[in-house]
């Protein structure tokens, strides 16, 4: 007679976002019951009251670090789990609140709360990768269903996970989508926005905002002119802002000159 095998422990922890990440993982439904069968989920409070203690083997971490005491609670988490996958905008690039790390924070929060001296809270909104080890990042603003359900799949066979790091404007031609920038003068961030939403709005006819950040090597500086020409100016100050690939673009001076990005150590997206 064969002993009991435990299963893998899987937690899921928020930092400052809006939880749309985790409801994506609410929303696999059917999907959901067949993973609960795989692993046990130790820590997921927007699901389930049980609260296992760890160590983990996977953590799913949705979320910016916005606070000192976000900065420390990353340091436990990354602790306890043997694998650290961080999910959506904010968790891999600081996401739309990254918007303060381009202004003075204390202004901010002088008009927008009453009493400010109440609130701590740090000078910028940073990833996760900025302050512990990440072993794989996956991308979106919210994160795309199916991917994520391929990258828990890939961990627990033991395997890469198969997540694409084309662009959006790839998969427009997959599904047969006129280029809505070339047939209709939209703007559209397509060619440097990494895939994984099954390129939505340009087969609605809407030009694609840059949700699941940049491509490895985005030439925002070819882009930019066009962009400008069709009336879009700041348009890469939204959900991954203060992604390296987005960043040097969203403060391009008005002759066309882009400063490169910073070095980072692995391509978006990719394991460490």
């Amino acid at each position: 007679m064969t002993g009991h095998v435990p299963r893998p422990k899987l937690a899921v922890w928020k930092f400052a976002s809006c939880d749309g990440c985790q409801l994506t993982l609410l929303d696999c439904q059917d999907e959901l019951l067949a993973l609960a069968e795989q692993v046990e989920i130790a820590h997921f409070p927007e699901a389930s009251r049980a609260d296992v203690e760890g160590p983990y083997d996977v953590s799913l971490v949705e979320g910016s670090v916005t606070t000192p005491e976000d900065a420390e609670r990353i340091q436990r988490v990354r602790a306890q789990s043997r694998a650290l996958i961080t999910i959506g905008a904010c968790a891999t690039a600081g996401g739309v609140q990254a918007l303060r790390n381009f202004a003075d924070v204390a202004e901010f929060r002088a008009a927008v709360y009453a009493r400010p001296e109440y609130v701590a809270t740090l000078a910028t909104s940073t990833p996760i990768a900025d302050h512990v080890p990440v072993d794989f990042e996956l991308r979106g603003c919210p994160i795309d269903k199916r991917q994520l359900l391929e990258l828990i799949t890939a961990l627990l066979a033991g395997r890469k996970p198969q997540i694409p790091a084309h662009s959006v404007c790839e998969e427009c031609k997959r599904r047969g989508t006129a280029c809505v920038m070339v047939a209709h003068g939209t703007p559209c961030l397509g060619p440097v926005t990494q895939a994984g939403c099954g390129a939505i709005c340009p087969a609605y006819g809407r030009g694609c905002y840059g949700c699941f950040g940049p491509v490895a090597e985005p030439n925002t500086a070819a882009l930019i002119p066009r962009l400008r020409q069709l009336g879009m100016d700041r348009v890469f100050a939204t959900f991954n802002v203060a992604a390296p690939g987005f960043r040097a673009a969203r403060d391009e001076p008005a002759d066309g000159a882009v400063s490169p990005p910073p070095p980072r150590s692995r391509p978006p997206g990719r394991p460490r």
